[in-house]
């Protein structure tokens, strides 16, 4: 198994139009469309285009989204994780299995529309790691 390109670092953040604004005028970076709910994943997501890669920013639905958990230990916000592309999710996540690398919870459906799962940070030298199936690969 190959690890794919950086597709993009979450970011945590109390509001994404305040994250928004301050991307725009301090990077002159706009977001890639608007802002939209994931109630699967207590979240509201909006990429902010990078020449790259992307910015999610990620804001909780409510006081149970593991983004909530998040801003309580940082109230700012801040880097939540990195996603990388695979080929192939389930050639992936067998991968990450038979190495012992413990994954957090089922394959789902991302942001991006695609299968995703997250790798614990403990395992990835601390960084909480999402896998994501390339958008041009996904069925």
């Amino acid at each position: 198994m190959k690890l794919g390109r950086l597709n993009h670092v979450g970011v945590a953040t109390p509001s994404i139009e305040r994250s928004v604004e301050r991307y725009r005028s301090l990077f002159g970076a706009e977001p890639h469309g608007s802002a939209f709910d994931l109630p699967e994943q207590g979240v509201k997501v909006c990429f902010v285009d990078a020449p790259n890669m992307q910015v999610e920013l990620i804001e909780p639905l409510g006081p149970e989204s593991p983004i909530a958990r998040f801003l309580e230990k940082n109230p700012e916000g801040g880097q939540h994780h990195v996603c990388f592309e695979v080929d192939d999710i389930a050639a992936a996540r067998r991968w990450f299995e038979e190495k012992g690398a413990r994954i957090l919870g089922p394959t789902r459906i991302g942001a991006h529309g695609t299968p995703i799962f997250f790798l614990h940070p403990k395992d990835i030298g601390g960084v909480l790691t999402e896998i994501m199936e390339s958008p041009k690969a996904a069925h």
